[in-house]
């Protein structure tokens, strides 16, 4: 059944996760999307900027968002987002770590000029194995609403 957006009430959690990173696919994406050295070359050095190898931030967002996909969001009458008000990467991601998190719903309203849809402000947190945050979002996103609502 289609969630909508009567369906999320502030303070719901929605676990996500988990997903493993692996070296060839920080490699991948890396070549294709942002081909800076300490994305692709395994032997980085550890007193660099990122101290050694590490995913791409860019990387880790395109798997928080399947990872909110699979979590919620293909399950949800989702209309999109308007956009994302915040993004920290809070510690880099290296190969054989293991992600999992939880969206929180800040806020739930209704929207002012199109009735048939709702707002949902979101906070997206994921960790690795160690508990130790690695991205932390904040964003909205735009559900249908229930048409007995919208009367």
């Amino acid at each position: 059944m289609m969630r909508m957006f009567e369906d999320y009430s502030v303070g719901t959690i929605l676990p996500m996760g988990p997903h493993a990173v692996s070296q060839e696919a920080i490699i991948a994406f890396a070549a294709q999307y942002d081909p800076q050295p300490m994305h692709l070359d395994p032997r980085y050095p550890v007193d660099g900027p990122t101290r050694g190898f590490c995913a791409s931030g860019w990387h880790v967002c395109g798997i928080m968002m399947r990872m909110m996909c699979d979590s919620f969001v293909n399950a949800s009458a989702s209309e999109g987002s308007p956009g994302v008000d915040r993004l920290a990467w809070r510690h880099p991601v290296r190969p054989g770590d293991v992600l999992s998190g939880g969206t929180e719903v800040l806020e739930a309203r209704p929207s002012a000029s199109r009735p048939a849809i709702g707002f949902l402000k979101l906070r997206t947190r994921l960790v690795n194995q160690d508990d130790v945050v690695v991205v932390e979002a904040e964003y909205s996103v735009m559900l249908r609403r229930r048409a007995e609502a919208t009367s």
